[in-house]
């Protein structure tokens, strides 16, 4: 008996380390496969008299462009006193756009009269959907049709046409600062005909995706494993 698990002790020793490597790839699988860690409002900064109004939490806009956000929603606050925030974040599955902008909205501004003369609208890349929440002050100036009409066409329209983020914020931004400075609205831009449907992948069919990632890793490490295990036992007939 000794000497039979001596001639298969070095069979068992090489398939411990072949296991334990294809456990660290396994591993290194999943995490490859695991969505981005999503942004919460918490993550963003706390708003003062020295925060930028433009913030890229999602890594989608170029410095220059930023910079020149932040200094023409200044010169809006400046010359009318409403102040604007345009934000990009990456919003995990099972939350929506619409709803992380109304919660980052009364989490800057707790009280109608803090958030009364304030705008956010805010774009979740992973999605490229888009949602505005317009305090009580704004309403004479900036009409429900018209601020869904910003969030939803002057912005998604550079971005489901073209990836255009940079072109996206600046001319949503040129649109706010026109109608909040109670000149006449350009309107959404001239274009026939967008296609929004398709433009993106929906958090149903990214699931789908992902569980059929899942279950291919799965049989692959089922297939592997018993197979180099007989191998291992079994193709060492000299030992």
């Amino acid at each position: 008996m000794n000497r039979l698990l001596a001639k298969f002790a070095p069979a068992k020793s090489t398939l411990n380390r072949l296991i334990l490597g294809l456990c660290t790839v396994f591993v290194l699988f999943t995490i490859a496969v695991t969505p981005a860690i999503a942004t919460t409002i918490y993550e963003l900064p706390n708003i003062t008299g020295q925060s930028p109004r433009a913030i890229d939490a999602a890594n989608v806009l170029s410095p220059l462009n930023e910079g020149n956000l932040n200094k023409s929603l200044e010169d809006l606050a400046t010359k009318t006193g409403k102040d604007v925030w345009l934000v990009t974040v990456r919003i995990g599955y099972g939350d929506t756009v619409e709803e992380f902008t109304d919660a980052l909205f009364n989490h800057w501004f707790p009280t109608p009269e803090a958030g009364s003369d304030r705008l956010l609208l805010v774009l979740d890349t992973l999605s490229n959907n888009s949602a505005i929440h317009a305090g009580e002050g704004l309403q004479a100036l900036l009409t429900d049709d018209i601020a869904q009409s910003i969030a939803q066409e002057t912005l998604l329209t550079p971005i489901r046409t073209g990836g255009k983020y940079n072109q996206a914020f600046l001319d949503a931004q040129n649109r706010l600062f026109l109608v909040l400075s109670g000149e006449a609205d350009p309107g959404p831009p001239a274009i026939a005909q967008v296609n929004i449907e398709g433009t993106f992948t929906d958090a149903e069919e990214t699931d789908d995706r992902n569980a059929t990632v899942w279950v291919i890793g799965f049989l692959v490490v089922a297939t592997i494993v018993p197979m180099l295990t007989y191998y291992l036992y079994v193709g060492f007939p000299g030992q």
